[in-house]
């Protein structure tokens, strides 16, 4: 065995008998490759934690003084910007012959996004300041809405279903490393994370980015897609335009309908999480050490649940997202009773604790979720129509996240405890509706 063979090995449980389907060319190079997707994934998820819009953006605009009203636009604008587009940029991506073209050109956007925030945190404040990085902030949603057209679309075409969990797992890791590391700088500095302290951390994430792309262009994926693609390029042209085809989609494919409704329901972990910090706030945990603690649990979450979850996804992603909805569900109920029953002192380390703890599993539950979810996209179909699949799928979740994000804030404004029976409820409906999702994992 070479070396890369042997790392390959230690990293990853292959399936020898998946690999021995794939094509004699992609076969050859699935260790080089899984290296390669296991690094440019680490490295963009370790990225992300440099750019977290519910994080460190927020702390930068406190820091620069950007009105409190641009605050609330960040995160509508990094998640729904990212998916929205992707239908529409699929017809253009599917001419791409090898997608991880398409995947770098997103990296570098997202490269020089962050450098500009960056700069605008050094030079600039107010509200001049707020608008560029916004505008910076849509920009660099437009380019991980390009990766994440592509990525998948690569990992299918260069990986055997058995092994692409454990690629996406093991990025989920090192973002944990990396959360557990700022989580600990938060705590550390205090009162001391000025604007050119975040500026500096901005600037190691477009630095990072850049690594993404060099990384990734290393990858040999075939030219022509192993897979069996329905459609010719020509059935693609002249076809309906985009919107009519994401209809169409959505109403004549049945599983894949399915699976966007489940996903919907599986916002039950990711829109959770913001809330209980309010929660926590508001019993009165500390601003900053306690933001701190929350990264960390977070960072623990990923550590923990990358490796595992990555693992549980190849076997059954369907289950694994089921399990996950169920459980984060059961955790907010408990949250919400806990806090209604118990009359709990804001200052005490065990109202930190039943917070801290409560964020750290929901998180740890998104963390299964989410790589299940997306092994399941990638492992339910082949060629071009995987693309597709990501793209529509994606596009019709930047629109649910938006409502959904609007509903439960809405209902927070009557008490955050109904935003999160809310969401409880919304993960019970997709655990029910997941039970007709057909199995797509190599059991």
């Amino acid at each position: 065995m070479t070396t890369t063979e042997r790392i390959h090995a230690r990293l990853l449980r292959r399936d020898l008998e998946a690999e021995a389907e794939l094509p004699e060319a992609v076969r050859r190079e699935v260790p080089r490759n899984a290296l390669r997707l296991v690094g440019a994934n680490a490295l963009q998820s370790s990225g992300d934690q440099t750019v977290n819009a519910s994080t460190v953006l927020p702390w930068l605009f406190h820091a620069i003084g950007v009105p409190p009203v641009l605050t609330g636009a960040l995160v509508p604008i990094r998640e729904s910007g990212s998916m929205l587009p992707q239908a529409f940029l699929t017809p253009f991506v599917v001419r791409v012959r090898q997608r991880k073209y398409v995947f770098v050109t997103g990296a570098l956007v997202q490269a020089a996004s962050v450098a500009t925030m960056a700069a605008s945190a050094a030079l600039l404040d107010g509200l001049v300041a707020g608008v560029v990085i916004l505008v910076a902030l849509a920009v660099f949603s437009l380019g991980r809405c390009l990766c994440s057209i592509s990525s998948k679309d690569v990992q299918g075409r260069t990986m055997p279903k058995g092994e692409r969990g454990q690629i996406n797992g093991l990025a989920t890791t090192a973002s944990g490393v990396v959360a557990i590391t700022l989580g600990l700088a938060v705590r550390a500095l205090g009162e001391d994370l000025d604007a050119g302290v975040l500026a500096a951390v901005l600037g190691l994430g477009a630095v990072l980015w850049v690594l993404v792309a060099v990384v990734y262009v290393g990858v040999r994926e075939p030219v022509e897609d192993p897979g069996d693609d329905s459609r010719s390029t020509d059935e693609r042209d002249d076809g309906p335009g985009w919107f009519a085809e994401t209809l169409a989609l959505l109403r004549e494919d049945g599983d894949f309908r399915r699976f966007v409704t489940v996903r919907g329901f599986l916002l039950v972990s990711s829109l959770s999480p913001p809330f209980i910090v309010t929660m926590a706030v508001q019993a009165g945990a500390p601003a900053l050490t306690g933001l701190g603690g929350f990264i960390i649990a977070s960072g623990v979450a990923a550590l923990l649940g990358g490796r595992l979850f990555g693992r549980m996804a190849d076997r059954s992603s369907k289950r694994l997202m089921t399990i996950g909805a169920a459980l984060a569900s059961v955790v907010l109920a408990a949250l919400v009773l806990t806090t209604t029953l118990l009359d709990l002192d804001g200052g005490s380390l065990a109202t930190y604790a039943i917070f801290v703890s409560s964020y750290f599993l929901v998180t740890m539950l998104h963390t299964g979720v989410r790589v299940g979810r997306k092994t399941y996209v990638v492992d339910m179909a082949e060629g071009d129509r995987r693309t597709t699949y990501v793209a529509v799928s994606n596009s019709a979740m930047g629109v649910i996240l938006l409502v959904v994000g609007a509903v439960s804030s809405a209902i927070a404004g009557f008490g955050v405890e109904w935003a999160l029976v809310f969401l409880a409820a919304l993960g019970v409906l997709g655990v029910l509706a997941s039970l007709r999702l057909p199995e797509v994992s190599r059991r």
